[in-house]
């Protein structure tokens, strides 16, 4: 019994179907850094609220600082996606 057509059957699969893994890889990625991004920007938020009613005359500088870092965040969610979406373009069939 030979090996040689085994292994052609394993490169013909890995051929015909790296743009699926690639494809498969950037979808979740995608929501992966959404779903991170919410998270934390709920956290975020929450946190600011408690620290705002504990502490209400400080409420000016809590709330420039949480949105500074929502927006530190999102940005990094946006980059995230971007990045998903050329991992998708790269592997067209």
């Amino acid at each position: 019994m030979s090996i040689f057509p085994l292994l052609q059957a394993v490169a013909s699969f890995n051929q015909n179907y790296t743009a699926a893994w690639a494809q498969l890889g950037a979808g979740i990625g995608a929501g992966v850094a959404v779903i991170g991004a919410g998270i934390g920007i709920g956290r975020l938020a929450g946190q600011a609220m408690d620290g705002m009613a504990r502490q209400p005359e400080m409420a000016g500088r809590i709330q420039t600082g949480a949105i500074i870092f929502a927006a530190l965040i999102e940005g990094v969610a946006l980059f995230a996606i971007v990045i998903a979406f050329l991992i998708q373009g790269k592997f067209r069939p």
